[in-house]
């Protein structure tokens, strides 16, 4: 079969019943589609059963998160050329899915390409998790075109052409099987976030391209597993974005510069919560950081030869920009 979506559920019995019928309806016939359940404790699979028997089913034994969770997932998805990664709380309109494929098809350089994301709450406004492609500043910090930290855009067209990016979200992206398979997957001790950020940096190092293709638009929820408050969230995005600084820089000077700047800003981060008394994300932030000391061996043990060096990078701090006025993409860029 030419692709295969595959979609890793985790108590989201809510998220299939809203948005699975979308992606079933909208899958052409040269495609099929996959739920991946994470060890759900809900009646998921259940009503998978009763009411989308033509859906291929994964049983995973327990919570592996999502990075894991698809590497043991995909591992038993054989058949497939393309593999397309979807979130549970993603709507897919028809024809979603063929510009990803022809894209893919138009370059054999090109490892992972991703759609345009929608807010499905404001279908004319982009989606925080990728908008129209993912970027990365020189700090690390990740931001998109169409959502600077904060901001959001109006879908105006502004963001329509197809175009090389740093990383294509986790929530909606299409890859070449073999080449996630040859690079390993995500790295499953990510456990969540910024594993696909980390995947795609490994794949611009082993001389692939990450794309955007703005002709297909999907519309995602967001916060469907962790909300943006979730102290679990900002454990994970801290210690995952420092490993993955730590694993993908090349240089030595500049990876201890970077991290090192890194972790003074994620202290100040962490003197803002505790001014506004929020004591868990303090002590997320601590504990992000105590992780990432302890797993710096493991960390160096990952990193691999680069031919190649990643686009999508903006060579200056994304939050001094923000704070000077730079609130959109294109007043930043």
């Amino acid at each position: 079969m030419k692709a295969k979506i595959v979609i890793l559920n985790w108590n989201g019995r809510q998220h299939l019943e809203t948005y699975l019928p979308s992606v079933v309806a909208s899958c052409p016939d040269w495609a099929g589609v996959v739920v991946a359940d994470n060890g759900s404790t809900d009646d998921s699979v259940e009503w998978l059963v009763a009411h989308y028997p033509q859906v291929e089913l994964v049983l995973l034994d327990r919570n592996y998160g999502f990075a894991e969770g698809y590497n043991r997932a995909l591992a038993q998805v054989e058949d497939a050329e393309y593999l397309v990664l979807l979130n549970s709380d993603v709507e897919t309109p028809e024809g979603w899915l063929t510009p990803l494929v022809e894209c893919l098809e138009s370059d054999p350089r090109v490892g992972a390409v991703a759609p345009k994301l929608r807010s499905w709450c404001d279908r004319t406004s982009f989606e925080y998790a990728g908008a129209s492609g993912g970027f990365m500043d020189v700090l690390g910090y990740p931001f998109c075109r169409g959502r600077i930290m904060g901001t959001i855009e109006k879908d105006c067209g502004q963001y329509d052409d197809a175009r090389n990016v740093f990383w294509a979200s986790g929530a909606a992206f299409a890859c070449r099987s073999s080449v996630f398979r040859s690079l390993g997957g995500f790295d499953g001790d990510f456990f969540a976030h910024q594993e696909e950020i980390d995947l795609c940096w490994r794949m611009w190092r082993a001389g692939y391209t990450v794309r955007v293709e703005p002709r297909s638009v999907v519309y995602h929820l967001g916060g469907g597993t962790l909300p943006t408050s979730s102290p679990r969230k900002t454990y994970l995005n801290h210690r995952n974005n420092l490993s993955m600084l730590y694993k993908n820089l090349n240089s030595p000077i500049r990876r201890t510069l970077v991290v090192g700047v890194r972790l003074v800003l994620d202290g100040l981060t962490a003197a803002m919560y505790l001014c506004k008394g929020e004591w868990q994300g303090v002590k997320a932030v601590w504990q992000a950081h105590r992780d990432f000391f302890a797993r710096r061996r493991s960390l160096r043990a990952k990193r691999t030869p680069s031919i190649a060096s990643p686009e999508g990078v903006y060579r200056g701090s994304m939050v001094l920009r923000y704070l000077f006025g730079g609130r959109t993409f294109n007043q930043m860029m």
